[in-house]
C-alpha cells in the first residue's frame, strides 16, 4: 500500500461538476492498494500517517501531528500508485489491487482512519473521474509505502 501525504492549506475532490469533499487545513492522501496488501499495511499506514508530524509548531518547526493540530484529511484512491516504469514508457499497473480486492481495502482504510482521528474524513470516489484541486502548504508531500517500514 502506497500513501501519498500532502499538507494543504485546503483541498477539494469534484466529481461530475460537484464537490464531493473539501477540506481546510490538513493533508490529502493519496491512497493506492497492492495485491498483496493485508490490514497489518492499512494499520500501519493509518498510524504512521496520523502521527506523522508535518505541522508547524509555536517556534516553526515541523513537529505536530495532524492529530495535535486539529487539521482534517481527504483520502483520495489512486490506483497509479502503484505505476511501474522499469520497462519502456508506458506504465504498468500489474502490481495494483483488482477491483474487488482494492474497493474494501481503501473503504476499511478509511474506517480506520476516521477511527484514529475521532471524527469523519473527506473521500473521492472509489473508480470516479474525479478533479482534485488542492494548495500544497509548504510544499510538504511525503510518500509512505507499507512494504518499506522496515528500512
Amino acid at each position: 500500500m502506497r500513501a501519498v501525504v500532502q499538507r494543504v492549506k485546503h483541498c477539494s475532490v469534484t466529481i461530475g461538476g460537484k464537490v464531493k469533499s473539501s477540506i481546510g487545513k490538513g493533508m490529502l492522501v493519496l491512497l493506492g492498494v497492492a495485491e498483496d496488501d493485508t490490514d497489518e499495511d492499512i494499520d500501519y499506514l493509518v498510524k504512521k500517517i496520523t502521527n506523522l508530524r508535518i505541522f508547524d509548531d509555536q517556534n516553526g518547526v515541523m513537529n505536530i501531528s495532524v492529530l495535535d493540530d486539529g487539521g482534517d484529511i481527504l483520502v483520495v484512491s489512486q490506483f497509479t500508485l502503484m505505476a511501474s516504469t522499469y520497462k519502456g514508457n508506458r506504465p504498468s499497473y500489474i502490481r495494483a489491487a483488482r477491483h474487488e480486492i482494492s474497493v474494501p481495502m481503501y473503504e476499511e482504510f478509511v474506517r480506520r482512519i476516521q477511527t484514529a482521528m475521532g471524527r469523519p474524513v473527506g473521500t473521492g470516489e472509489f473508480g470516479a473521474d474525479m478533479k482534485v484541486e488542492l494548495l500544497n502548504d509548504g510544499p510538504v508531500t511525503i510518500i509512505i509505502d507499507s512494504k518499506q517500514r522496515n528500512f
